[in-house]
């Protein structure tokens, strides 16, 4: 039952994407993926209630189905963060499931009798081949998790100098989809067909909720503009060896920079992003991020939630906002959420906002 509803939600999900207004190549892909697992999940149904010589037309599709999870995982990290693709490298990507079924082209031309008597000798006449595949199943797909990882880990690092909140820019999606893929990898190593393909349906209800939750995965609902910016940032090459900013005109940036946020407060702008203050104080945003870089020695996301976090501890005292709860006062300098307050605050003073007021005696209306 539980493989039926697994094929059932991605072929519908599949649909949610292909039918979406305004789909990215990152959809289509993710789209095309999912009916691509839904086949590979009905396969698997087939073989393992014995049922597959009824269906002889799809023998043998299978056996390559391996293969293309790691490519569209890492193809979809690279459309969704910002990097570009080509038919080269698609192609590339794709290269072992055309030589799969190149080489199993013999068999296809099989009838389908023939076909399910090979099937029921346990691939006789192809066994070499099985063997191959069985034994690159999974060096293939630690490879593509730890590519995605990689592209994540670099599009994160991108966005910390670029933007002030990450929340909302597919990284906790992203990072769910490879920890799912990983996962059922690891089944593959220590499990078995049963167990691996059960952890793909969890996979797809997974990928259902977690891509409900995020912004615009599979709904129609626009991102904002800051948003849409964040998502599309390309990764930014700065090489500071090389730069020509002297540290005369380093310095009077930073100093701007430093009186701008003492006296405007822009920190306070859950949306803030590096483009927006580089614009705020006529400079060039490559420019900027290698001020905060060198002089500040923090990322950008870094240097403005710390900003927030002093912010707080300024306000958080004062008698008038005692009546207030702690999650509004974190609003009120700037950040989006509670998680990102949460951790930042952690990140910055090594204990958890509650714990801070009770260290400063500090008594709001609510302290979460």
């Amino acid at each position: 039952m539980l493989h039926i509803i697994g094929i059932i939600i991605s072929l519908f999900l599949s649909l949610l994407l292909f039918t979406k207004k305004g789909k990215s190549d990152a959809d289509l892909v993710l789209a095309l993926w999912l009916f691509l697992i839904s086949f590979h999940l009905l396969s698997y149904y087939l073989l393992a209630s014995d049922q597959f010589s009824e269906f002889p037309y799809f023998l043998g599709l299978e056996i390559a189905m391996p293969f293309i999870h790691g490519p569209f995982l890492f193809l979809y990290t690279a459309l969704i963060t910002g990097k570009r693709v080509g038919r080269l490298h698609c192609f590339f990507h794709f290269l072992p499931v055309i030589l799969i079924y190149l080489t199993l082209s013999k068999f296809f031309l099989l009838t389908p009798a023939e076909k399910v008597l090979v099937y029921r000798s346990n691939g006789a006449g192809y066994t070499a081949l099985l063997k191959i595949v069985h034994f690159a199943i999974l060096p293939s797909g630690i490879a593509y998790i730890a590519g995605s990882l990689f592209l994540l880990k670099a599009h994160r690092r991108n966005l910390s100098n670029q933007a002030s909140y990450l929340e909302k820019i597919n990284l906790n999606w992203l990072r769910n989809l490879t920890i799912g893929m990983g996962v059922i990898w690891l089944s593959i190593l220590f499990g078995n067909d049963r167990s691996t393909f059960t952890f793909v349906d969890l996979f797809i209800l997974f990928i259902g909720y977690f891509g409900i939750k995020q912004v615009g995965i599979f709904t129609n609902r626009m991102l904002s503009p800051v948003e849409e910016k964040a998502k599309a940032v390309e990764p930014e090459k700065i090489k500071y060896e090389k730069s020509t900013l002297t540290e005369n005109t380093a310095q009077k940036i930073h100093a701007e920079l430093l009186a701008v946020m003492e006296a405007e407060k822009l920190f306070k702008d859950g949306e803030l992003t590096l483009g927006v203050l580089a614009k705020y104080l006529s400079v060039h945003p490559s420019v900027l991020s290698e001020v905060i870089n060198t002089m500040e020695r923090k990322s950008f996301y870094d240097y403005i939630n710390e900003l927030r976090i002093e912010e707080f501890k300024v306000i958080v005292v004062l008698p008038e906002n005692q009546q207030f709860t702690l999650l509004s006062l974190a609003y009120e300098v700037g950040f989006n959420s509670k998680t990102s307050f949460n951790r930042n605050f952690k990140n910055i003073t090594g204990c958890s906002p509650t714990a801070y007021l009770q260290q400063q005696k500090i008594q709001l209306q609510a302290a979460t």
